[in-house]
């Protein structure tokens, strides 16, 4: 569904920000973007969601040029969950969530009916619905994430921009998050997200993008390439991925271990 080739971006021309970046994102994929803080993940967020003009390269969404498209095409097309935030004014949760639907309101137009019954709908799917009047501002770092999907599902593009979607939460929140995400998947959905935490490539993600000082490192299979020697390449630091049996469930899996002196 969407494809990325050769995209260049800088502030100054003698300091290239994001070099020659390529990748494909299909239908139920999630794929992880990792990589050190300052390589330039934000930027290239920013630069899909067409916030950050780039410099060269192309953005194609089922074959259409995204930067030729108009900001409501690229509204239908592709969503944006931020990390949590706090809002200017005292909005209830369920007004978040419904502020995903303005791509389809005419000018000056208002929410209709089914407007809200899509809103509710998506926070009842998240287990939110009953979270529906609390104000946004005095909800949990984890409450608030799934608000923000929630808003990104109204919108009914096919393909969410997330960025660490997982930011600030505790560790059970994590793997609720995760969960989430991968439920979204499976109905169909093309998810990009980045991460702090290599796991979640293992945990999540059926596709990987490794990437340092503005390029891509690798990319694949994380089974393939998030491994002990390109994780110490990407972040210099020692870092080892081994394997870990789960007894309770008879099976292997990779984990990421940083190496302390």
């Amino acid at each position: 569904m969407l494809t990325v080739k050769g995209l260049s971006y800088f502030y100054n021309p003698e300091r290239l920000i994001l070099k020659d970046i390529s990748f494909d994102l299909e239908s139920h994929d999630i794929l992880c973007l990792l990589g050190p803080n300052g390589t330039g993940k934000t930027t290239l967020l920013r630069c899909m969601l067409a916030l950050n003009k780039m410099k060269s390269g192309s953005i194609k969404i089922d074959g259409n040029d995204l930067t030729k498209a108009s900001i409501k095409k690229r509204a239908e097309m592709m969503a944006y969950v931020p990390q949590a935030t706090m809002m200017a004014f005292p909005y209830e949760a369920r007004e978040i969530v419904q502020m995903g639907r303005v791509t389809h309101l005419a000018t000056g137009g208002s929410p209709s009916k089914e407007d809200w019954r899509l809103a509710e709908e998506a926070m009842e799917k998240l287990g939110i619905l009953h979270m529906s009047r609390h104000l946004f501002n005095e909800m949990s770092g984890g409450e608030k994430q799934m608000v923000l999907i929630a808003r990104a599902m109204v919108q009914q593009a096919k393909i969410l921009i997330m960025d660490e979607p997982t930011a600030n939460l505790d560790y059970s929140n994590q793997i609720k998050m995760l969960q989430v995400i991968k439920s979204l998947a499976e109905q169909g959905y093309s998810i990009l997200m980045t991460s702090h935490f290599p796991d979640h490539a293992f945990l999540a993600c059926n596709r990987a993008v490794l990437m340092r000082d503005g390029y891509i490192m690798a990319q694949g299979l994380p089974e393939d390439i998030v491994n002990t020697e390109n994780l110490t390449k990407l972040y210099a630091t020692p870092v080892c991925v081994t394997e870990a049996r789960l007894d309770f469930q008879d099976r292997m899996i990779k984990v990421c271990i940083p190496v302390m002196n």
